[in-house]
């Protein structure tokens, strides 16, 4: 009974994101959604293909949707009235997102950086953006987790850890973590103070 209840599920969301589905075999970002689709299954310990993957993540999980239509630019209209987009989560329009962005949770989300490295995560009420007509530029692998602020025209590195809480507004070399700290100086695992 249980099976029979999962593939009624499955084929009304296969109806549902028909149009979502002929957009990303047809649209020029289809390896950059292949990445996404990939990391957010193997992060949710999935084990599907592409494409019941990506029925499944548009069906259930809003802050993916958001990442979708931000690849797939102005067709998310249309594609916009199946399934309804996250509306707590902004992902500028100008951003450059590298492949492998895993949102996770997305509320309270503010996503406007110059661009975005490779496997990026990013957790909820996360800021980046503009300060003083600079964006941030955040490289491959950087984790930013809960309530951190990342503001300014300044270069975050690859393989960086960015602490809940923490507010970033200067550069950040490679293969650090950034947390709080007391002051308001930025402190960094190697022990370097800005």
């Amino acid at each position: 009974m249980r099976k029979l209840f999962l593939t009624l599920v499955l084929a009304m969301n296969f109806i549902r994101c028909l149009g979502h589905l002929i957009v990303y075999y047809t649209h020029p970002n289809r390896l950059l959604i292949t990445a996404d689709i990939q990391v957010w299954v193997k992060t949710l310990k999935k084990r599907y293909c592409n494409t019941i993957g990506l029925i499944y993540l548009l069906a259930m999980y809003p802050e993916f949707r958001n990442l979708f239509y931000h690849r797939v630019g102005n067709v998310k209209y249309i594609l916009n009235l199946f399934c309804r987009k996250m509306q707590a989560l902004n992902i500028d329009m100008y951003v450059k997102i590298g492949g492998g962005c895993f949102i996770n949770h997305g509320f309270a989300t503010a996503i406007g950086a110059k661009s975005i490295g490779k496997n990026c995560r990013i957790n909820q009420q996360v800021t980046i953006g503009d300060f003083y007509g600079g964006k941030p530029i955040i490289k491959d692998n950087v984790r930013i987790h809960s309530g951190a602020i990342i503001i300014g025209n300044i270069i975050i590195g690859n393989n960086v850890v960015i602490g809940a809480n923490a507010t970033v507004f200067s550069d950040v070399p490679d293969n650090c973590t950034v947390f709080p700290a007391k002051s308001l100086f930025m402190k960094w695992s190697s022990g370097k103070e800005v």
